[in-house]
């Protein structure tokens, strides 16, 4: 399931694009990490990076959905439009793309799928796995781009990571 959903589709383009993929193992059900990842609609749940978030078009769970995000003070940027390109219940899969904003991740596309980690221990653990693409911009290298893209998204894992434990121990 991994790779079917998470495999970086590059399409040839004028600019480079690069891409990572990311995964964090959770110590919460899958039930209870997905309940808040799903959750297209209010992603500053657990992104530390959105102050608000508003729905523009759509009802926030059905593909083609819009918002809107403004981000924290200090980042480079202030807001970002933001289109739900797939949200998947069954396969607890959510794909979402940039499609504006005045930051320079463009053409970014993530997908971000969750899955029960089978283990012995008794405690049910989560394996979260977030890959992306975005083209480089101008002046930047390959890497500036995966390493500041994969800070930002290692944060929003970890940040899942301790909401949905949190909210497991009550």
């Amino acid at each position: 399931m991994v790779n079917h959903h998470n495999t970086p589709k590059t399409t040839p383009r004028k600019k480079t694009q690069c891409g990572s993929t990311l995964v964090q193992i959770i110590e919460a059900p899958l039930e209870v990490v997905w309940s808040i990842l799903r959750r297209f609609e209010n992603p500053q749940a657990y992104k530390r990076f959105v102050r608000t978030c508003t729905i523009r078009a759509g009802d926030g769970v059905g593909k083609g959905s819009v918002r809107d995000v403004t981000i924290v003070s200090g980042l480079p940027a202030a807001f970002s439009s933001e289109r739900l390109d797939e949200l998947d219940d069954d396969s607890h899969v959510i794909v979402v793309s940039f499609i504006g904003g005045d930051h320079r991740l463009q053409n970014y596309r993530s997908t971000t799928t969750a899955m029960a980690h089978v283990s012995s221990s008794e405690t049910e653990k989560t394996v979260v796995v977030e890959s992306y693409e975005v083209d480089v911009p101008d002046g930047n290298t390959e890497e500036d781009t995966t390493s500041f893209a994969d800070a930002i998204i290692r944060s929003n894992l970890r940040s899942l990571a301790k909401l949905t434990e949190k909210m497991v121990r009550g």
